[in-house]
């Protein structure tokens, strides 16, 4: 099936099975690998992406259901993003399987999140290395807000 939709804002046409996992689209047709492969069941965010804006969780959503939609990953940052650097910064980032997810979730908050906010949009994404507070200060600061004193690095 011939699949047409934006990927990273530019247009792409692909022919690939309807029911094939996005994911495996993305890093096969499209040689994207930036979205990892955590759990293969949608538990554990490190391969999400914006679908028209909306985090989804690209191992279980077919790539048929980006047909006309806009399509954006971690490479459509294009490594240069301001959340990106505070990850590093923060030290958000350790073996780097979640962080993809994670900038991709919090990418749909909107201009001035509260720290409930960050927690509820990365709730569906999981690390094992860092802990959590580095990755929401890192949002935080990334939204000019200050992260609570009970959550800054000594």
């Amino acid at each position: 099936m011939t699949l047409r939709f934006v990927l990273n804002g530019a247009k792409t046409e692909l022919d690939a099975h309807p029911m094939a996992r996005l994911l495996d689209v993305l890093r096969e047709e499209c040689a994207l690998t930036g979205s990892k492969e955590g759990c293969g069941e949608g538990e554990c965010g490190a391969c999400t992406v914006l679908v028209n804006g909306e985090p989804v969780c690209s191992c279980i959503i077919p790539v048929a259901h980006v047909e006309g939609a806009a399509v954006l990953t971690i490479e459509g940052l294009g490594g240069d993003h301001p959340l990106q650097h505070h990850f590093m910064n923060e030290v958000g980032a350790q073996c780097g399987i979640c962080t993809p997810g994670m900038i991709m979730a919090a990418m749909a908050l909107g201009p001035a999140p509260t720290l409930e906010d960050v927690k509820t949009a990365l709730a569906g994404n999981l690390c094992r290395c860092t802990g959590y507070a580095a990755i929401y200060r890192a949002v935080m600061k990334w939204r000019g807000l200050e992260a609570p004193p009970s959550m800054v690095a000594e």
